[in-house]
């Protein structure tokens, strides 16, 4: 006796079909599970024979044999229970196998009730994409399957159940799926005290989804901006919200019932983190925090006292936004596309650019020490180097001032949409720092003023040319939240400020150069207060 049907297998931060064969003959009573299972899918003889009998079913004296093919993907956790379950009782002749069986899965306990798993999206999407019209995954799991339209999900709490269904004789009705929640309130850059020139550099990276490195002292305001990006951002989109929760999903972090995430994710991992728990790992592989970030920021506060081996993990991603990871038994591409916010101090003990020369204690071999912790490649590519100067009295005693984040995300917001209708011949694109290539020297239009100025620039400070393109890219974002067609001289001036690469290590009153440039820059264009974003910069910081 024999039957075949299907379950499917986590894979990276997707799903494989697997195909469960069982087979009953005559012979030695015994269980025999093959198809490269781990140690948790190799448990499954035990759980689903006890499962099957506390369920009341009597199964025949024979010899059972289960591949779960193909045979050289490895098969890892707990999911293939239901599947081997029903596939047993299908081969015995216990329950009858229809035309077109749904897919499966599931966990079973020793009493016979289904226990929810980790990864159920991507199954779900796999099934649809492999033109299966059901799936049957325990109750817990149900809600987050049915955000899969065009597939019917049905939810299960005991073995018994999901029979009944699998033989199209159950009663519950399909799943639905959960209803959107309005993400929560985010925090207000308008709670940020002063820093009006670090509100404006963070509203061009919102704006162009580059990446982004603060350096002051303690206590100035760092960490409060970089929590306060999210707010900036726009939405997520259908695809990129389905996207984000399959990895979500995948790793496990669902809460049960959740529906699509409704905000970008914003992730900080704490500067002790592995170089496994940062990009991904583990047995079986499982998302990093790079991965959950996908589509949303990673903020890496204390940047310097990551270690060296994770900081420079970074660099491929980064530039790929996706990760590769090979073990020794198993390989899986995962997406990284994300923003990466840094935040460090300017020395060990903070106070480098604080006005009075005095405060800092640092040796001079002290700060050339601490510096080279961040190698040249990683603080390359942070397309913005943001001063956050240390607040002043008035700054935090007197009344929060300054735009709050809905109004600087209809900026970002119009800006990004410019950026789209701009990339719609260029799939994949979805904001200027992804460009590169010959699509950066087709899609950014500057003027001959604009590029001779930054040509000039990187003869001066033998740059490379990935900071050519970088610096292009940050002039574009300028230019889109100014709503200009065309990156003007003023723009690549803004972006060679917010760009300077060794005003991080310098003292303290660099700052104020950023400032002058754009109280300039909004004198020449003759704007009014208040009328954009590089207004806000006439108050000073």
């Amino acid at each position: 006796m024999h039957s075949s049907l299907y379950c499917a297998a986590i894979a990276g931060a997707g799903a494989r079909l697997i195909e469960v064969q069982v087979d009953l003959a005559l012979g030695l009573p015994g269980f025999h599970l093959v198809g490269l299972p781990d140690h948790a899918c190799n448990d499954a003889r035990t759980r689903v024979l006890t499962a099957l009998r506390n369920a009341g079913y009597q199964l025949p004296q024979k010899k059972i044999t289960v591949n779960l093919a193909p045979g050289e993907l490895r098969k890892e956790g707990a999911g293939f229970d239901l599947a081997i379950a029903l596939g047993i009782l299908a081969a015995a002749g216990l329950v009858s196998l229809p035309d077109r069986a749904p897919l499966l899965a599931g966990e079973l306990a020793l009493s016979g009730d289904l226990l929810p798993v980790r990864g159920v999206l991507p199954i779900a999407l796999e099934a649809r994409r492999r033109g299966f019209q059901g799936l049957i995954v325990p109750e817990q799991n149900s809600p987050e399957g049915a955000l899969v339209q065009g597939l019917r999900v049905n939810g299960a709490r005991t073995l018994t159940e999901a029979a009944e269904t699998f033989c199209g004789m159950g009663t519950r009705p399909p799943a639905q799926a959960p209803e959107a929640v309005p993400p929560a309130a985010q925090l207000d850059l308008a709670d940020v005290r002063g820093q009006e020139s670090a509100k404006w550099a963070l509203e061009i990276a919102a704006a162009g989804g580059h990446n982004a490195l603060l350096i002051g002292p303690p206590g100035a305001g760092k960490t409060m901006l970089a929590r306060r990006l999210p707010g900036l951002l726009p939405s997520l989109s259908f695809e990129e919200a389905v996207e984000a929760t399959s990895i979500w999903s995948v790793a496990g972090r669902l809460n049960p019932g959740q529906g699509l995430l409704c905000s970008r994710p914003f992730r900080a991992p704490h500067h002790t983190i592995s170089v496994a728990g940062l990009v991904g790992g583990g047995s079986p592989l499982r998302p990093g925090e790079i991965s959950l970030a996908h589509r949303g920021v990673l903020f890496m506060d204390e940047l310097p006292e990551y270690g060296h081996a994770a900081l420079e993990a970074l660099r491929q991603p980064l530039e790929d936004g996706e990760i590769t990871l090979v073990r020794a038994k198993d390989r899986a591409t995962m997406p990284a596309r994300f923003m990466l916010l840094g935040a460090m101090n300017p020395c060990p003990c903070g106070h480098a650019s604080d006005p009075e020369p005095d405060r800092c204690i640092c040796t001079v071999p002290a700060k050339e020490s601490y510096r080279r912790r961040i190698s040249g490649p990683i603080l390359d590519r942070f397309d913005l180097h943001i001063e956050v100067g240390a607040l002043r009295t008035k700054d935090f005693l007197g009344l929060p001032q300054g735009e709050s984040s809905a109004v600087i995300r209809e900026r970002v917001e119009k800006a990004r949409d410019v950026q789209r209708r701009r990339f719609a011949q260029h799939p994949g694109l979805h904001c200027n720092a992804q460009l590169g290539g010959p699509a950066l020297r087709k899609l950014v239009d500057a003027t001959e003023a604009a590029r001779s100025r930054l040509a000039r620039f990187i003869d001066e400070k033998s740059l490379s040319a990935r900071a050519h393109d970088r610096i292009l890219k940050l002039a574009r974002s300028i230019a889109d939240l100014e709503a200009r067609g065309r990156v003007e001289e003023a723009d690549v001036d803004a972006a060679l400020q917010l760009r300077c690469l060794d005003r991080p290590m310098r003292s303290g009153p660099d700052i104020g150069r950023l400032t002058s440039l754009q109280l300039a820059r909004n004198a020449a264009l003759n704007r009014a207060p208040g009328a954009s974003s590089g207004a806000i910069l006439r108050e000073g910081t």
